[in-house]
This record gives structure tokens, C-alpha cells and sequence, in this order.
């Protein structure tokens, strides 16, 4: 299994590496996103920790891409004739994209001092920690929806539909304790709510839940998501239609 996932993963990396634009095309936006609306509320430090995790989430996400084009090659098909488990398949696939996902978000910690942010070393460690997290969460949830689509066209259309409604839904707009009651009952089913609570936490901005709470929420939707993608896996038929 472990073979298998390595292989893959480098594949992923090595795939990157000749598309270097997708680094500006993911981390440009929500960049600019940060630096518009920070200035035009004169605080640079409220949506910090939601510009990354938009930045994470569509590069997470949106590196599933190739598992379609993987598909339609017949790649997909001959590595799932092959004898290596199913678990590595999934665990290369998700590993890799998820790993370029988490750099392409410390793009982002370049810019704490300008926004005014000393969460100092262990609070780095604690973002470093959560920002991997949530990459393999959303890159599982990349993964799904990939392996079940097929076109890229619909790929897009599905995850735009669901990315963005979870994203305003976390806290990266406004606070929880800020939003109307039935708002606050759908930003708790939310997974990025309590990422968003984590960051916030560890860059020291004041956080809207336990950080023990938000962690186990955040790892049972991972592992939840994980299962998932290994049942669906284990049906070969969508591997090669």
C-alpha cells in the first residue's frame, strides 16, 4: 500500500511541477480577495484565516481534475487492474494533491506581518497543523465528487455549487456569534466552521469553539470521507466509464 501511494503521489508532484501556473491561478484570487475587502474594512487580520482556507479549499479541490483526465487516458483503468490495494490508490491520490494544496497555502503566512498577525512559533506549528488537515479533508472531498463526474465541466459546476455556500458558511465573513440562529444551526453542520475556529485560534484571533471539539469534528469528517472514497474505489466500474 505504501509503495503504491508514494508512486502516486509523486506522480501528482511531478504533474504540478509542469504547471507551474496553477500556483498563481489558486493563490492569486483569494490574495486579492483578502487585500480588497481588508482595506475597504481598514482590518487586515478579520478574514486572514478565511483567505487561506478559500486559497486551500479550491486548490485542494480543483487538483482532483486530473483523477478525471486519468480516467478518460485509461490510466485510471490500468492502475486498477493492477494488484495494488485500493487503500493505496486512494492514499496517493489524496496525499499528493493535498501536499501541493498545503504549499501553495503558506503563500499566505508570508503576509501575517502586513496583516498585523503574531501568533508566534507554536501558533505557526498549530497553523502548519490545521492547514494540512484541512487539505486532506477538502481534497477528499475533491476526490468524491472527481470520481464520480465525467467531465471536468461538471466537475466544475458541482464543486463551485458546494465550495462557496461552505465557505461563507464558516466564519470567514462573519462571526458565528454574530449570525442569525438558524444561520448558526447550518454553520454547525459545517466542517470549515470549526477550521476556521482552529486558525483563528492559533493565528490569535478569538475562536467561536473548543479547539478540542473542532479538532475531533474535523478528523471525523476526514475519516468519515476516507471510508467513503475507499468503498466507492472498491466499485471499479467508475474507473473506466
Amino acid at each position: 500500500m505504501i509503495l503504491t501511494a508514494v508512486v502516486l503521489a509523486r506522480r501528482e508532484l511531478i504533474k504540478f511541477w509542469r504547471e507551474k501556473a496553477r500556483i498563481a491561478g489558486f493563490a492569486a484570487a483569494p490574495l486579492l480577495f483578502w487585500f480588497v475587502v481588508s482595506a475597504g474594512f481598514n482590518d487586515f487580520a478579520r478574514f486572514y484565516g478565511g483567505s487561506i482556507a478559500l486559497a486551500l479549499m479550491f486548490s485542494a479541490v480543483f487538483s482532483n481534475m486530473t483523477l478525471i483526465d486519468d480516467r478518460k487516458e485509461g490510466f485510471l483503468a490500468g492502475v486498477m487492474v493492477t494488484p495494488a490495494p485500493r487503500s493505496g490508490i486512494v492514499l496517493g491520490k489524496v496525499l499528493g494533491a493535498a501536499f501541493l494544496a498545503w504549499l501553495q497555502s503558506l503563500i499566505f503566512l508570508l503576509f501575517l506581518p502586513l496583516a498585523g498577525l503574531k501568533p508566534g512559533f507554536f501558533g505557526v506549528l498549530g497553523c502548519l497543523g490545521i492547514l494540512a488537515l484541512i487539505a486532506i479533508l477538502f481534497t477528499l472531498v475533491g476526490f468524491l465528487c472527481a470520481w464520480k463526474m465525467p467531465s471536468t465541466q461538471a466537475f466544475h459546476g458541482v464543486v463551485n455549487m458546494l465550495l462557496m455556500p461552505m465557505w461563507m458558511l464558516s466564519g470567514s465573513l462573519f462571526r458565528f456569534e454574530e449570525a442569525h440562529p438558524w444561520m448558526q444551526m447550518a454553520m454547525q453542520l459545517n466542517p470549515m466552521t470549526y477550521a476556521i475556529s482552529l486558525l483563528n485560534q492559533c493565528l490569535g484571533i478569538q475562536a467561536s469553539f473548543d479547539a478540542a471539539l473542532s479538532l475531533a469534528i474535523l478528523a471525523t469528517w476526514t475519516i468519515a470521507l476516507f471510508g467513503i472514497a475507499l468503498a466507492w474505489v472498491g466499485r471499479s466500474d467508475y474507473a473506466t466509464t
